[in-house]
């Protein structure tokens, strides 16, 4: 009799980006009956826990980004590998008991370095086979690849949720020269690519859905607040933030919200305004959605996500500190947003999982 298999599924936690791409992959996992258990901290962990009560989840601390109120943000990348180093090892050392206690066999992080074990197979999630430093610190660019590449050879298989052809959506972060021989592309990984997509009414002019990082989570809300008071528009915001909000919203805002309500929401909506995170041009690809995009300031993985995809005529974008709401809503209408086929190779990749061999 074939053992049941058990997985343990590690997201990072910069922003609810990392959380809302491995719903798919969670949800995949428990179809094809590998019992998952959910490896998770901060705002990540509390989406994962509403998105899936019924499983196990465990508290497991990783190494974090804040953001300074500066347009550049070369100083917190600066300390970024020395940071990810010491966590990686930390995290790695942590999981050797874990996949004990536990009995784990398969281990699947979304962009933890130090996820993996010589027990278990192991999977890497991450766009970023590259990462863009800002100008100051280029120079350490070559040194972060090294360090990703040692530890990505670490695993099993790293899948990149993306085209492997010309025509995709990351670009130079994870179409580069490497020496690895794991890379797997799989596709997009979007939360909403199952759901079934009805046509609703579009009776909401405007759906704001900020994340990120702190305090230029904060600094976005409060642009737009601005910008909004007096707009006849129908608005809605989605804060992505649990901590009080201070200012009075003349439109429905929520903190945060699950998949089916914000599906629902985003399929009523003629445009979205939100952060260029990589997560959130999967789900704005999946459901064909028009959007205006704003990188977070010196966030340098946005700002070339951003600019790339306004290059290749998929969504229209405009940086914080130039904001114009009512200029960027009337451009975003000439972007298509429709250019790509959400196909994934997901469960093709869980199938092979359920059907490996496990040691005796």
């Amino acid at each position: 009799m074939e053992r049941e298999k058990k997985a343990l599924v590690c997201p990072l936690n910069w922003g609810l980006g990392h959380a809302t791409r491995i719903v798919p992959l969670i949800q995949t996992l428990i179809e094809n009956e590998i019992e998952v258990v959910v490896a998770s901290y901060g705002n990540s962990g509390l989406f994962l826990r509403n998105e899936f009560p019924q499983l196990k989840h465990i508290s497991f601390p990783g190494y974090s980004v804040r953001y300074s109120k500066r347009n550049t943000q070369w100083l917190p990348m600066l300390f970024l590998a020395p940071s990810i180093l010491f966590w990686s090892i930390k995290e790695h050392q942590k999981l050797k008991g874990l996949v004990l206690s536990e009995n784990i066999h398969i281990v699947i992080s979304d962009h933890r370095f130090g996820c993996w074990a010589k027990s278990t197979y192991n999977i890497f999630i991450t766009h970023q086979l590259k990462v863009k430093f800002p100008k100051g610190i280029r120079i350490l660019e070559p040194v972060y690849q090294f360090l990703s590449e040692f530890f990505i050879k670490k695993y099993d298989e790293c899948w990149i949720p993306d085209y492997k052809d010309e025509k995709n959506l990351s670009g130079g972060l994870s179409h580069v020269k490497t020496c690895l021989r794991n890379i797997n592309y799989i596709g997009l990984l979007s939360r909403f690519s199952e759901l079934n997509h009805n046509e609703f009414a579009k009776d909401i002019d405007i759906l704001f859905l900020l994340s990120g990082p702190e305090p230029q989570r904060t600094i976005l809300e409060d642009i737009i607040y601005k910008q909004t008071r007096g707009l006849s528009a129908k608005m809605v915001m989605v804060r992505g933030s649990k901590t009080q909000c201070k200012k009075q919203f003349n439109y429905p805002t929520y903190d945060l919200i699950n998949t089916k309500n914000l599906y629902d929401l985003i399929k009523r909506t003629k445009i979205v305004v939100c952060r260029s995170g990589y997560s959130s041009i999967m789900d704005l690809v999946a459901l064909r959605q028009k959007a205006v995009l704003i990188p977070t300031p010196g966030q340098t993985e946005q700002e070339y996500l951003a600019h790339y995809l306004h290059k290749q005529n998929v969504f229209y974008t405009m940086d914080q500190h130039k904001f114009d709401l009512e200029y960027a809503i009337k451009s975003a209408f000439d972007y298509p947003s429709n250019m790509f086929k959400s196909n994934s190779k997901l469960i093709e990749k869980v199938q092979d999982l359920r059907k490996m061999k496990l040691p005796k």
